[in-house]
């Protein structure tokens, strides 16, 4: 059962090797923002039920869930943003584990499930801006969604460049396989997720530990 499970993942094929690490990144990013989308879920709810709930992650002024989830922001749709985590991230998880079976997945499907990860990957950095920016403080669980959406997003568009899903003409698509074949892709979510880093230091500085 173990040298089955070792051979799933050293598979002799480059080609299947590599996008069955890619399914898997896909489907642990995608259950850590599920997690996350119902932890945060659930704190609306204490938060509604009694609106003086010091929740877990209050940790100061500046790291507050609490201070984030009452603001109006937390809600641009009508409902809680996490209420949108919940629905679209099964999609992921559903597609990660379709992957990692094997199934082979058309070329428009792929193409939509590339246009929701960039939507998602947008929203999560409008949402991080507005926190950053508008309502000055921090929610460690949504901190968490930014970074587990940029890392899938970048196994997803890798896994469409590679296997050719997004339409893309053969110049373009030449220039893109040859940027995450160099690993440039994983270069680039790594340099966002250390300017995101960055920017919540310069901008709060010794406030995040007062």
């Amino acid at each position: 059962m173990f040298n089955k499970f070792i051979n799933f993942f050293t598979h002799r094929d480059k080609k299947i090797r590599s996008n069955r690490w890619i399914f898997i990144v896909i489907l642990v990013t995608s259950v850590l923002g599920l997690l996350a989308a119902f932890v945060l879920s659930v704190d609306v709810f204490m938060l509604l039920k009694n609106p003086d709930t010091v929740l877990s992650c209050n940790i100061n002024a500046v790291i507050s869930c609490g201070t984030v989830a009452n603001s109006s922001y937390s809600s641009l749709f009508g409902f809680p943003n996490s209420f949108l985590g919940m629905m679209v991230e099964p999609a992921f998880v559903v597609v990660a584990i379709a992957g990692l079976y094997g199934v082979k997945f058309p070329r428009q499907f792929m193409l939509g499930v590339q246009i929701a990860a960039l939507f998602a990957l947008i929203y999560a950095f409008y949402l991080f801006d507005i926190s950053v920016n508008i309502i000055q403080a921090l929610c460690p669980w949504c901190l968490s969604v930014d970074v587990v959406t940029i890392i899938m997003v970048t196994a997803i568009t890798r896994y469409n460049i590679v296997e050719d899903n997004l339409y893309l003409s053969k110049k373009i698509s030449a220039k893109a396989k040859s940027f995450v074949r160099r690993d440039f892709d994983k270069f680039a979510a790594a340099l966002l997720i250390v300017i995101g880093i960055a920017t919540i230091i310069i901008k709060f500085g010794s406030s995040l530990f007062a």
